[in-house]
């Protein structure tokens, strides 16, 4: 059987428990060999806002995945120049890794249902299979249509796979993760308002952030 190579990418400013909880899941229900976190150096679609620098998002990020056997960290946008594009990143991801391994790509759907605002994204569809998790507040009902629409009418929904199945392009499977509400930006917004983060991230990157200072001044444009 191919390996099955499961790859979250974002800033993680800061990670949290959601992304760990989803990259768990998939990884049993997709039966991934590897998972590896990719942390943005530049991300295209922030908009002149400020993200934490590279080295402490990193270093939370390795507090984080410590003791899980099966996650690993990346920092392949770190050493490229330029915008950290997904489909850059994958493609330099393909050349590093043994040819039989299926890259899988995870999302939330409140980002996948932006795919096509990224650039080159069809080519997404022709380089990794896109795992698409729920997210509160998104209907499950808007994607195929979705999918249809802003892809390709040739995706066609499998109930056996679960997925989105295409004769040319790579599936695009849907999986019901639990459903945590919770996102960087709540949590950066609490701690500049003095409040606990506890249960929100784990205890290992709560501390790092306190003892960093990091966050508590207020938001700012770069």
């Amino acid at each position: 059987m191919p390996r099955r190579l499961g790859i979250l990418g974002g800033t993680f400013d800061p990670v949290h428990l959601g992304h760990l909880r989803i990259a768990e899941e998939a990884s049993e229900l997709l039966g991934f060999s590897r998972f590896v976190f990719i942390p943005a150096a530049d991300p295209p679609h922030k908009g002149g806002q400020c993200i934490t620098p590279f080295e402490h998002r990193w270093k939370m990020l390795q507090s984080a995945v410590r003791g899980n056997s099966l996650f690993e960290l990346s920092d392949l946008e770190q050493k490229s120049s330029g915008k950290s594009y997904t489909v850059v990143t994958l493609t330099k991801l393909t050349e590093t890794i043994p040819a039989d391994t299926q890259l899988y790509f995870l999302v939330g759907l409140d980002s996948f249902m932006e795919v096509d605002t990224w650039w080159h994204y069809r080519e997404l569809f022709e380089l990794a299979r896109m795992v698409v998790g729920r997210r509160p507040g998104y209907p499950e009902a808007l994607l195929q249509e979705f999918v249809r629409k802003k892809i390709s009418a040739g995706y066609a929904w499998d109930d056996q796979a679960s997925a989105f199945i295409h004769p040319r392009f790579l599936p695009i499977h849907f999986i019901e993760n639990t459903c945590m509400g919770i996102s960087s930006t709540q949590i950066r917004r609490l701690v500049r308002e003095g409040r606990s983060i506890r249960y929100l991230v784990p205890d290992d990157v709560m501390s790092y952030i306190a003892k960093n200072i990091l966050y508590a001044a207020p938001e700012r444009e770069c």
